[in-house]
This record gives structure tokens, C-alpha cells and sequence, in this order.
């Protein structure tokens, strides 16, 4: 599973915590504007955007787990298990497949109103990598500066999705995961007031009882409503190390501790690593927390 935000102080920051219980050896990568991106069922970009983010290198071909372009515009994609359907390749459709979508909506455009133009024709194809990279089950959250969306690929066709919470993280779908928002609006930076009864008195004995009922497990709803939270109260100043600071405390509120969750006997699913880059600089940094075993 995983979790991704935007964060904007003076500058706007984007990234994710990657949770799963085994690595691809991932890295920090940086694909130039002249790097020729081939595609499976789409014509080639021979220069593009710049692009910089997480990614397994397989046979010279950069997967991105997530990544931003020179021009601000980011993007991750996050596990989204039985949901996510990819679809045969279908005449006058621009057919990207999964693996190509993030270096391919990078590479060309600046701005989610582009993307957004562009995700009228476009068709995630079934067409895996290879024998040894599969596709994964994924949806994405796309960002710059101002604006963020959710596309997922489900059995209905592509869906698209305003998301003014700018978080993500997997199961079930964006409209339930953002739904779910309204059972916690009672939440609240602030001290609680006494509502349960007139008649009586209340002792507000520690500081955070307005965040009392906040989910506090690692299930993907609920990273969801206390990553939105977190991030949608977080306060910091505008500083490069204030602001990577910040955005790396909103991405631990959710972080996950081996032991916590065991997804076959003795195999943990933990967070292998977290990622914040600096839309508007272009420069990425990394927090990678555990080895997978």
C-alpha cells in the first residue's frame, strides 16, 4: 500500500510513502529532455520534459513509482488491488499502458488542465512490461502547483477525479475514500466543546482531544482521513528544510513499522521509502527507512 501528498508552502512539494513488503532496488533517477522514450502503441517522444523521481531502471527503461517534471507537474502511482482494470487496445484512442503513463503525461505537459484535455482519449492498455515486470493494479495522483486529480482505471473506463484533499492512497475508490471525509467532520486542531449535554461538566484533560476518533491504523481509509488531517492542518514556515521537514512529518503520521502488518507469516509490509521533491526547484530527496526482508 502506499501515500502520497502535496504539500505548499512558498515553494509546492509532492511525494509519497512507498509501503510494500519487498523491493525493486528503486532509486532516485533523472531522465534528460533527450532520453528517447519508446512506447508500446504510441508514437516515441525523442525529447520531453525533464523528469526526476523514484524508479526501477529495467533493460534502460526508467518505471516510475512517482516523479515531477521541470515545469512543476507531478504524478505517483499507488497500489489499487481488484479495482484497477486495464482495457484491450481500442482504435482512435491514445493508448498508453500503465507503465508508460507517468514519463508519458511528464514528458509532453505542464499543467493538470492539459492533462486533463489529454485523459479525454486515453486508454490504459493491458500490456505489461515484461515476463519479469508485470503491470501492477495502480491508480495516480496528479499535481502542480494549484490543482490535483485521481485518475483510475476501473471496469467502467477511466475515471477522473477533482481532488481538492490532495492525498492518495489505495483502496476502495476516490469518491468512497473522499465520501468517507464527512463522518470526520467533527475533527479539530482545536480544543473540543461540550456538546454531549447541558447538564454536564466536562474536563478537557489533555491537549489533541479535538482530533479524539482520528484513525490511528494502517488500513488505506483510514491513512487516508488521517493523512488528509494532518496535512490539511500542518503548519510551517516557508524555509527549504522547514517545508521538507513538514511534508516528511505528514508522510510519518502514516508511516508503516515493520511488525504492524503481516501479509504472509514472518513477511511484513513496511515503508520502504519516502519521497518529497520540490515542484518549482526540481530537486527530490529521499528518506529510504528500511530494508525489506
Amino acid at each position: 500500500m502506499c501515500t502520497g501528498a502535496n504539500y505548499t508552502t512558498r515553494d509546492h512539494y509532492f511525494g509519497r510513502n512507498l509501503d510494500l513488503e519487498f523491493s525493486y532496488n528503486e532509486t532516485v533517477t533523472v531522465t534528460p529532455r533527450n532520453f528517447p522514450f519508446e512506447f508500446r502503441k504510441a508514437a516515441p517522444l525523442e525529447s520531453h520534459h525533464a523528469i526526476i523521481g523514484m524508479a526501477t531502471i529495467a533493460d534502460g527503461y526508467p518505471l516510475y513509482y512517482d516523479a515531477a517534471n521541470e515545469k512543476g507537474l507531478s504524478m505517483a502511482g499507488l497500489n489499487f488491488p481488484e479495482n484497477a482494470d486495464y482495457k484491450p487496445e481500442a482504435a482512435g484512442k491514445t493508448n498508453i499502458t500503465p507503465f508508460e503513463f507517468i514519463p508519458w503525461l511528464l514528458g509532453q505537459f505542464e499543467t493538470v488542465g492539459e492533462v486533463k484535455a489529454a485523459l479525454q482519449t486515453m486508454n490504459l492498455v493491458d500490456i505489461s512490461f515484461s515476463a519479469a515486470f508485470p503491470l501492477s493494479p495502480l491508480h495516480w495522483i496528479i499535481s502542480d502547483r494549484t490543482t490535483s486529480i485521481t485518475v483510475e482505471s476501473v471496469k467502467e473506463g477511466l475515471r477522473v477525479y477533482d481532488n481538492p484533499i490532495g492525498v492518495l492512497t489505495n483502496n476502495p475508490t476516490f469518491d468512497i475514500q473522499s465520501f468517507n471525509l464527512n463522518n470526520f467532520m467533527h475533527l479539530s486542531k482545536n480544543p473540543p466543546e461540550k456538546h454531549f449535554s447541558d447538564e454536564l461538566d466536562f474536563d478537557v484533560y489533555s491537549r489533541g482531544m479535538g482530533a479524539i476518533g482520528l484513525p490511528g491504523d494502517l488500513s488505506s481509509a483510514s491513512r487516508f482521513v488521517k493523512v488528509a488531517f494532518t496535512k490539511m492542518n500542518s503548519v510551517s514556515g516557508d524555509s527549504e528544510s522547514e517545508s521538507i521537514s513538514q511534508f516528511f512529518q505528514i508522510l510519518g503520521s502514516v508511516a508503516q513499522q515493520r511488525g504492524c502488518v503481516e501479509v504472509s507469516p514472518g513477511k511484513f509490509e513496511i515503508t520502504i521509502y519516502s519521497s518529497c521533491c520540490n515542484t518549482d526547484k526540481g530537486s527530490t530527496t529521499t528518506r529510504p527507512t528500511r530494508t525489506a526482508r
